[in-house]
């Protein structure tokens, strides 16, 4: 699709590797996988919900 293969994806994650360091890596990936959950959560929840009936006779 966008043509990355090895080589291009090895040498990404070693510029990651410099910028970020060795001991950042596992929160950045500690906080895109629960940015993900989320995101999955929020789409799945709003497909999920099911509208309101609005009632138009007065409740007497």
């Amino acid at each position: 699709m966008f043509g990355i293969g090895m080589w291009e994806l090895s040498i990404i994650l070693v510029i990651i590797l410099i910028v970020f360091g060795a001991g950042k890596l596992p929160e950045i990936g500690t906080g895109m996988g629960k940015a993900i959950r989320n995101f999955k959560g929020a789409t799945s929840d709003s497909e999920k919900k099911e509208p309101e009936k609005i009632d138009d006779k007065p409740n007497a």
